[in-house]
């Protein structure tokens, strides 16, 4: 079975020198740290991986991420992942749009996209970002939504990184990148409610990603969402992966508006250490923590399997495959 491995977990946190709509409202890939500079460090996955990238010898060690076998049309992912890399990534005095635009090209991409990738470029002589996960946030025959997780380390700070939505449409051989939509957060707030305050602190059960957890001390995502994280905190260690920022402002592929720009919705990737995009991992735990996740006040959740329920409380699809969604009415 594949689960996250501790050890290397506090080895990567210490350092080394990418059919159906959107989401309502990976054995894959070593990450990097946690979503502040007093969290965890992110886990790595155990499971062969690729060689570290040179390019990030001077700050934090860091691989290319990969799909998982169980990944709905990984290639999708891939193609939206490989340009946030070469994006937000540069050797010494590769600073600037201009020399992301080089690097767009030279990768395959519309050189384009660099003008709006956003935060992930910065006037840091050098960076190297580390993807932590590329969740769905939607995928239909003809064009995508992949929601690219990352850290990026810049020399001196450890604490960067973003979420890009990263739009794509149906091509030969490959996919072909349309936009590029970087989470913008918002500052942080003057003062935070106790649930977010709460969270912010709980990081022993609560890992958030940069932008998630700059979303939560924007003062932007409601209680309801926040009670229900500390609640499956109780009984589970949770990474999310996308709250408030970073993911479509409509459920893909439609027009209505999804829960999560309006801060009542949060994605969960990792369960207790266990991918739920892994196939190894049990279903019974998906499963059960779906479950908790309604009885801790949630309308509608979706992930990989289709639950019974009242009122249609529970959705399973191709976008959902790979994280578990749990949204709020209020």
């Amino acid at each position: 079975m594949t689960s996250i491995s501790r050890r290397g977990l506090l080895a990567l946190g210490a350092g080394v020198v990418a059919g159906v709509a959107g989401c309502t409202s990976s054995s894959r890939h070593p990450a990097a740290a946690a979503s502040s500079p007093s969290a965890r460090p992110s886990p790595t996955l155990t499971h062969p991986g690729p060689s570290p990238s040179p390019s990030a010898s001077a700050l934090h060690l860091t691989a290319p991420w990969r799909p998982s076998p169980n990944d709905i049309q990984p290639q999708v992912k891939l193609r939206a992942v490989r340009l946030i890399e070469a994006l937000g990534t540069w050797p010494p005095g590769g600073q600037g749009v201009a020399a992301a635009r080089k690097r767009a090209a030279a990768a395959g991409y519309d050189p384009a996209l660099a003008d709006q990738a956003g935060d992930l470029l910065s006037d840091a002589p050098q960076a190297a970002v580390q993807v932590l996960e590329a969740q769905y946030g939607g995928i239909l025959s003809d064009s995508a939504s992949v929601l690219v997780v990352c850290r990026q380390y810049t020399p001196g700070d450890d604490t960067g990184g973003t979420t890009v939505d990263v739009r794509l449409s149906a091509a030969q051989p490959l996919w072909n990148v349309t936009a590029l939509h970087p989470a913008v957060p918002g500052p942080p707030a003057a003062s935070l409610s106790s649930a977010a305050r709460a969270v912010l602190a709980d990081v022993q059960a609560i890992t958030l990603p940069p932008a998630a957890h700059a979303d939560v001390l924007s003062g932007n995502v409601h209680d309801s969402a926040l009670n229900a994280m500390l609640t499956l905190a109780r009984s589970h260690r949770i990474m999310l992966s996308v709250v408030r920022s970073g993911h479509p402002i409509d459920v893909f592929g439609t027009t209505r508006p999804s829960d999560h720009p309006q801060g009542r919705a949060f994605d969960v990737w990792t369960i207790d250490g266990h991918a739920v995009i892994d196939p190894a991992t049990p279903r019974a735990l998906v499963e059960g923590f779906m479950r908790a996740a309604a009885a801790a006040g949630s309308y509608n959740v979706g992930g990989p399997y289709l639950l019974p329920g009242a009122g249609n409380q529970f959705f399973s699809d191709a976008t959902h495959h790979d994280h578990v969604h749990v949204g709020f009415d209020f």
